[in-house]
């Protein structure tokens, strides 16, 4: 029984190059390059097109490292080829965010305003002011950051104020009840 994950093969776009030196994984792509080290038993080889990881037994703690070298393998190449964002929204009045160098800085209802770096290979995007899009080429490293801002001011249940994903429902509770 192997991995159904581990089992599919990932395909590799056109520009992108792949180079497997042992246990070092490395992908360069138009946005960028990342490497990997592979774990022990698993094994990865580039045919045509595609890039097939498998397994070298059938022991269960070889079969769960086996999806998941997939999985990182497959958002490496994705993410140097196409990039990875995430968008976030400030909600309330007042709240808003404004570039400050290659940083942000929000103001969120404090006494004062948070400004935030970004970190190697991350970009920010302000389309307005109540906007984020944080973009890079690293999916854990673009979601990480993303939730680091959503943290400064996570949204509230009653008037929704707050920084959320985009696509995030903040479920509302009802307020205190009336005589």
């Amino acid at each position: 029984m192997a991995s159904h994950i581990g089992k599919l093969p990932i395909t590799i776009p056109s520009g992108d190059e792949i180079t497997i030196n042992g246990q070092e994984f490395t992908v360069k792509g138009p946005k960028g390059s990342d490497s990997y080290t592979i774990p022990e038993g698993i094994t990865a080889k580039v045919e045509g097109d595609e890039l097939i990881v498998s397994a070298n037994d059938d022991l269960r703690p070889t079969r769960a490292k086996h999806g998941l070298a997939r999985s990182i393998m497959a958002s490496m190449v994705k993410g140097v080829h196409d990039g990875y964002a995430k968008s976030l929204d400030i909600v309330g009045t007042g709240y808003r965010a404004q570039m400050k160098g290659k940083g942000i800085e929000f103001s969120l209802g404090y006494s004062h305003t948070i400004t935030v770096e970004p970190p190697e290979g991350i970009e920010f995007e302000l389309p307005n002011p109540n906007q984020v899009i944080v973009k890079g080429t690293d999916k854990q490293v673009v979601g990480q950051v993303a939730a680091n801002i959503r943290k400064l001011r996570a949204p509230e249940p009653y008037k929704g104020k707050g920084i959320k994903y985009s696509d995030e429902r903040i479920r509302r509770k009802a307020g205190k009840a009336g005589k």
